[in-house]
């Protein structure tokens, strides 16, 4: 992979363009199809407490079609990733450094990850737990395919996607542009968590809050630690958990799902 020259700077004006081109093609484009779609869950007749948010769902009633779409889908959607990659690299190691990659230290960035999953996954279940009773959060249902023998792999797949598009752009990325022009720690901290919490508003109010909040920590931490992988860990193991550990979840607890019980 080539590089830009580092010692052509890009112009601000460059810099935002990029920005929005990289937006465009993923987290920006989800975060105004959630805002859109949060204006058509408020004004539907059903309430929002009684409406689903499918997070995977099937895309063909045919098994290997569906598996051949789910598998096009993953790939496509890390394309930001890769042109993040691409307009960050460096010639001289670490490659990546600008994203906060590094390749040393793993075995503890994997670890500060797994603390993560903690301080997130406990708060982040009971605040959807109040959400859902508030009528703040539709039901969500994560795991929306059939039983196949390649389900549980596909929404691995799916939240190794969820992880490396949502932290190398949103943390990686943004902080390294937003940096470079001029902003505050705090400013882009605030900044990147409501990008984060916006583009989850699709679940409902709740989600934004919870997300905000998500965004806030993982900002604060970045910018004390300049590491990228604790929170790409971090994120991969929360959406593993709760992808694949849905079927029993919604069948403990069906109207958290907002199935019968």
């Amino acid at each position: 992979m080539t590089s830009v020259d580092p010692s052509r700077t890009p112009s601000r004006a460059r810099i935002w363009w990029e920005i929005a081109i990289v937006l465009g093609l993923g987290l920006g484009q989800s975060a105004v199809y959630a805002v859109v779609q949060l204006a058509y869950r408020l004004t539907d007749s059903t309430p929002l407490a009684d409406q689903t948010a499918t997070l995977n769902p099937s895309r063909s009633d045919r098994e290997v079609f569906d598996l051949v779409y789910q598998v096009l889908s993953i790939g496509f959607s890390l394309v930001p990733v890769i042109l993040v990659c691409f307009l960050l690299w460096q010639s001289s190691r670490p490659h990546l450094g600008r994203l906060g990659l590094d390749g040393t230290r793993i075995g503890r960035d994997a670890g500060r990850g797994i603390l993560l999953v903690v301080a997130i996954g406990v708060p982040g279940l009971a605040l959807y737990l109040v959400g859902r009773a508030s009528g703040l959060f539709v039901a969500v249902d994560p795991g929306g395919l059939d039983a196949y023998w390649w389900t549980v792999p596909v929404l691995l797949l799916s939240a190794a996607r969820a992880a490396l598009q949502e932290e190398f752009v949103v943390l990686g990325y943004l902080f390294a542009r937003l940096k470079q022009l001029g902003w505050g720690p705090w400013t882009i901290v605030l900044a990147t968590s409501a990008l984060r919490a916006s583009y989850h508003l699709y679940q409902g109010p709740g989600a934004f809050i919870g997300n905000f909040a998500m965004g806030l920590l993982f900002g604060w931490l970045l910018q004390r630690t300049g590491r990228l992988l604790p929170f790409l860990v971090a994120h991969f193991a929360i959406d593993a958990t709760v992808f694949v550990g849905y079927p029993w979840a919604a069948a403990t607890w069906p109207a958290l799902f907002g199935l019968p019980g």
